[in-house]
């Protein structure tokens, strides 16, 4: 452990001695019995400081004791003559032992406190009318100095790095100027700080002092006696130190208080020893917490207005991804609104398996992606943010122009999806009282710093902070994202479900109506049949009305049929086995042989690969696909037909191409549709039912098909089938 910890670790509130402006007892709460003093005792209280109930003079001061101690009074405060000289006391408890410590009165002509306080209400009453904030720091160190009589007063508030930067001051000139800079963290270690939010006031007379001892008188006071809470508790040598590198030997420091959070302290120094009274203290006490009401009224004023304006973005942009298809077109129609939610200048919208949705000034695509890697080894799920993204990651130091800041929301656990925001760097320059980063040696040890003269840094690659209302409207945000998402979820479960029960009732009534209809159609077929032979002096227009009719009833028969096929398909069970497909487009050739007589066709057959499916239903896609490839190459006077077949990537994949009139890809999605038709039906018989007929049973396999063409030069379709895994055979 270096110095410069050992010194952030200094037990100080444990000092085992307090300032010789006064005299401290330590006393058993239940009798009252001293069992520990200061050295300064016995001059201050005299035989008093043996024991507090034997001089009939502390019996004011004992009772005043016995009714705070038991709840009948709110201070421990009081003030009166004791050992000759008049004195002010006040207690605390520290642990199961009470504190009481004394100073001297305030000396004669000094303004009496009741003319104090109509002073205290003209400046409660001047901090509402103060503009901004650091004019009202400005206005209280006015009024603190005006009343402590300290060479200079500095009011400084602490930054998220606990830096302090001084907003307000007031002097006579005897100290320097520290108006508008910034003190390190490391003036104020955070033991320190912990005591200045516990004991608001805190004063050292005269920096140069000699620490008194308390001895115990007894077993319970030991060198551990925790004085967080004394008025008179001796400081830190290194802080002694560095009030006299600093050219003071007076201090004094007032905590400001907002919400229960150390914001900020008043901070009085003297070039010369300064002593202020115990009432005094508490006076400026008084007034810097009627700050600190005020501060935080105005805070809590600035954030609702934010939070307000905040929620009206969020409810356009809610509304907008309620009313668009998908969330992300709902954010991407409000550019402006989502950048203005959090105050950004770009963002990134990043959903699984699609490129980024980039909005206003951001990084490259591939930047981004990098960046959402990162954030999944560090973000863990949650919102996250930095101003400083290549203080993280410094090769981030070249997106400085668009992303030094970043504030990031995971919107699936599951998936890489998210929401990113992004603002540049803001290059500014800060005024420390002092090099901050230099340490002072002397002797084997730390000193504290030596100089504190304005001296400039150049801060690069960090961006405007983000605020909390950004971060929970962000929050918000992902909340109404992932609702939208498990909603619309729920509305395709529930649908799919619906559509699912249609599905089978929509099969069960087309196979019902079809297996019906096939009877009366082949019943019309057959009695025109035999009305055209037995009526033999029919003329010419009644027969061609006779075989119109013969005509009509074929079709609808092969239609029925094909209804009847494709409505079979969704009821019966597969059962699956390998099957030579080579053998099984030999025998679809030969079935469409009456087709292709007397056609000049250059059938090209490749290697096919065995299949894994039912023989049945597969051959009624090859017989589909090839018996198209016959029917659209019927006007050319040389066909091509070519049919090969791979396994890649654990699938099984078929092809068969034409030469014949090909289609429009712009209908593509309307090939596979059921009564789809992308050529005139006077041109081309058939019913529109085939390819949709091959694509369900290559989907109830577990496969794909798809197609490309271009009007008259053909068309080539796929389609694929999964290979079998380990463990499944032939059925």
């Amino acid at each position: 452990m270096t110095d410069l910890d050992a010194c952030a670790r200094e037990p100080i509130h444990r000092p085992g001695a307090i300032q010789p402006h006064g005299a401290l007892l330590v006393l058993d709460p239940a009798s009252l019995k001293v069992i520990g003093a200061s050295r300064t005792a016995m001059d201050w209280l005299g035989p008093m400081a043996l024991d507090l109930r034997a001089l009939p003079e502390a019996a004011p001061l004992v009772g005043v004791l016995g009714r705070w101690l038991a709840g009948d009074l709110p201070s421990s405060e009081w003030q009166g003559s004791l050992a000759g000289r008049v004195l002010q006391s006040v207690a605390h408890r520290s642990g199961d032992l009470l504190i009481l410590e004394f100073e001297a009165a305030p000396a004669e002509g000094r303004e009496p406190l009741e003319l104090l306080f109509p002073r205290v209400r003209r400046f409660a009453e001047d901090l509402t009318g103060a503009p901004d904030i650091p004019a009202l720091l400005a206005h209280t160190a006015r009024f603190i100095r005006s009343l402590t009589g300290f060479d200079r007063a500095l009011v400084y508030q602490f930054d998220a790095d606990w830096n302090g930067l001084v907003e307000g001051e007031d002097g006579n000139g005897r100290l320097p100027s520290y108006l508008g800079l910034r003190f390190p963290a490391s003036d104020i270690p955070a033991q320190a700080r912990q005591l200045y939010a516990l004991n608001r006031t805190r004063i050292i007379p005269n920096a140069g002092y000699a620490p008194v001892p308390i001895e115990s008188l007894g077993p319970r006071v030991g060198p551990g006696l925790d004085l967080s809470h004394s008025v008179l508790r001796s400081v830190s040598p290194v802080h002694l130190e560095y009030m006299r590198n600093m050219g003071t030997l007076a201090s004094m420091s007032v905590s400001i208080m907002v919400d229960g959070v150390l914001w900020g302290l008043v901070a009085c120094h003297s070039a010369q020893p300064h002593l202020v009274s115990l009432q005094m203290r508490g006076l400026c006490d008084f007034s810097v917490q009627l700050v600190a009401s005020e501060i935080a009224a105005r805070l809590r004023g600035a954030d609702a207005a934010r939070r307000l304006a905040l929620g009206q973005l969020h409810s356009h942009l809610l509304a907008s991804m309620t009313s668009s298809g998908q969330w992300t077109r709902g954010l991407e129609a409000m550019p402006e609104a989502l950048l203005e939610l959090v105050d950004a200048t770009g963002a990134a919208i990043i959903v699984d398996g699609e490129a980024p949705i980039l909005i206003g000034a951001t990084p490259e695509p591939d930047d981004v992606s990098w960046i959402v890697s990162q954030l999944a080894t560090i973000a863990d799920g949650l919102p996250w943010d930095t101003a400083s993204l290549p203080l993280i990651w410094p090769e981030a130091e070249r997106l400085a122009d668009v992303a030094s800041g970043v504030l990031a929301v995971p919107i699936s656990d599951y998936h890489t999806s998210w929401l990113l925001w992004f603002r540049p760097e803001v290059t500014r320059t800060v005024r420390w009282a002092g090099e901050p980063h230099k340490v002072v040696t002397e002797h084997g040890r730390i000193h504290p710093r030596q100089s504190f003269a304005s001296w400039q840094e150049l801060v690069r690659f960090t961006a405007r902070p983000w605020t909390d209302p950004e971060r929970d409207a962000a929050a918000n945000l992902r909340a109404a994202i992932v609702g939208i998402v498990l909603r619309r979820a729920e509305e395709v479960a529930e649908l799919a479900e619906e559509l699912q029960k249609s599905n089978k009732e929509l099969e069960a009534f087309s196979y019902s109506v079809s297996h019906d209809l096939r009877a009366p159609f082949r019943h019309i077929v057959g009695y025109a049949e035999l009305l055209r032979e037995r009526e033999t002096n029919l003329d010419g227009k009644s027969r061609h009305y006779l075989e119109s009719i013969g005509e009509a009833a074929r079709a609808a028969g092969q239609l029925v049929d094909d209804l009847l096929n494709f409505s079979h398909v969704g009821r019966v069970s597969i059962l699956p086995r390998t099957i030579d497909t080579g053998k099984l487009v030999r025998e679809v050739r030969h079935s469409l042989e009456l087709k292709t007589a007397g056609r000049e066709i250059d059938w090209q057959i490749g290697p096919l690969p065995n299949a894994w499916g039912d023989p049945t239903l597969i051959r009624q896609v090859w017989f589909n696909l090839v018996e198209n490839a016959v029917k659209y190459t019927g006007p050319l006077d040389r066909a091509e037909i070519s049919i090969r077949g791979e396994d890649r990537d654990g699938e099984s994949v078929y092809h068969v191409k034409d030469n014949g009139v090909g289609f429009d890809m712009a209908y593509k999605d309307k090939l596979f549709g059921v009564f789809q038709r992308l050529q005139r039906a006077e041109d081309f018989e058939g019913t529109g039912i085939g390819l949709a007929l091959a694509r369900r049973i290559v989907e109830r396999h577990g496969g794909r098909i798809w197609a490309e063409g271009e009007v008259g030069a053909g068309a080539h379709f796929h389609f694929s089938l999964p290979v079998p895994g380990e463990g499944e055979s032939d059925v």
